[in-house]
């Protein structure tokens, strides 16, 4: 008996001494800094806005399928049912949701890159506009964080103002996606949701067009600043029938967020974008950014690059039911004289050179 109150004494004597070692070792391991949890949570902020974007709207559909063979199934047919019921509702100024726009989380998006938004001029709430986005980039950061969240004080420095976005038509026909995206304040890129906007929602609206579209995400690369505008006139035509005062917005280091694998026009693989592009409305990139667990490496998450907004000063428009097609040239010039003063003024200050040139096509 003594014998085993003697080894039960031992056992318990190392188990002490094991515990007391671990949290020795456990104490010994520093602690993450704020400056560490910081950066956690911006890279989970971006992983999840870019996940959303990629996946939400192709998982979901999946999902639903495969619920309707399972004991489920009421559940996407109820919500099939919804979608008819709500179809016509992103052409009719969506489902804003003022909390969402507000979240913490874009916060963190925000100072990832980090993004910022210049006001060189004011806005009258007494008008509406259409606000010309460029550069497109890969994916639209500087819009979506400028225009969609309220993280960078859109509001506040535009006061009576409501921003919306505008994006392909299609986004809007996948489950789940689609209330994802109208309760920022997104929208399709449509005669019929832009015309909503600009005359069913009284004044003060002002709506973000990336106007180079797919087709210069495909130009799209450090350093290029090249825009697909020249015979883009179509948001100049809406703007004179609906009297929308025409704004010009620029992200500088937009183009910086990712690398892509850039091909030559005529190049087969070039020829192979374009027809995708004018299938799907979109163009298929070949790009990447950083990865996950580190800033060295590959992956899909975009580089950690300042990227400054800065809108310009708002062009006059008349209201014209039906615009001649000379009117329409006369204020596309005009848009595109503002934009090119608003880049030349403010290049060297975010990063670019005096020598740095904008390239319209």
């Amino acid at each position: 008996m003594k014998t085993i109150i003697a080894a039960c004494s031992q056992n318990l004597s190392g188990s002490r001494a094991s515990i007391q070692t671990a949290l020795r070792t456990l104490l010994a391991v520093p602690w993450p800094s704020q400056r560490d949890v910081r950066s956690a949570l911006q890279l989970l902020a971006v992983l999840q806005w870019v996940l959303s974007f990629l996946l939400l709207g192709t998982v979901s559909l999946l999902l639903l399928i495969y619920l309707l063979f399972t004991s489920l199934w009421l559940v996407p047919v109820l919500y099939l049912a919804w979608i008819i019921f709500d179809w016509d509702t992103p052409e009719k100024g969506g489902r804003r949701l003022p909390c969402l726009r507000r979240w913490t989380v874009w916060k963190h998006f925000r100072d990832y890159f980090p993004v910022k938004l210049v006001k060189t001029h004011d806005l009258s709430p007494s008008h509406n506009y259409i606000i010309g986005s460029h550069p497109h980039g890969i994916l639209c950061v500087g819009a979506f964080c400028n225009f969609i969240t309220g993280s960078t004080g859109f509001e506040e420095l535009f006061p009576g103002i409501r921003s919306f976005l505008t994006t392909l038509a299609g986004n809007f026909r996948l489950p789940v996606f689609r209330e994802y995206l109208m309760s920022g304040g997104l929208c399709p890129v449509t005669r019929r949701a832009i015309g909503y906007l600009l005359s069913q929602k009284g004044t003060g609206n002002a709506v973000a067009i990336v106007i180079g579209g797919a087709a210069e995400s495909l130009s799209c690369r450090p350093g290029v600043t090249t825009l697909i505008l020249k015979n883009r006139k179509g948001f100049v035509r809406m703007a004179l029938r609906h009297g929308a005062f025409l704004v010009p917005s620029f992200s500088f280091g937009e183009n910086d967020l990712f690398r892509q694998v850039v091909f030559e026009e005529g190049s087969w693989m070039r020829s192979i974008q374009r027809r995708f592009q004018k299938m799907m409305g979109f163009a298929p990139c070949l790009f990447y950014g950083r990865g996950i667990t580190s800033g060295r490496s590959r992956g899909f998450l975009p580089y950690s690059r300042p990227i400054t907004t800065v809108v310009g000063e708002p062009v006059a428009v008349p209201k014209v039911e039906n615009p001649s097609r000379e009117l329409v040239d006369r204020y596309h010039e005009l848009y595109i004289h503002a934009l090119l003063k608003l880049f030349n003024e403010n290049k060297t200050k975010y990063g670019l050179s005096e020598s740095d040139e904008l390239h319209i096509l």
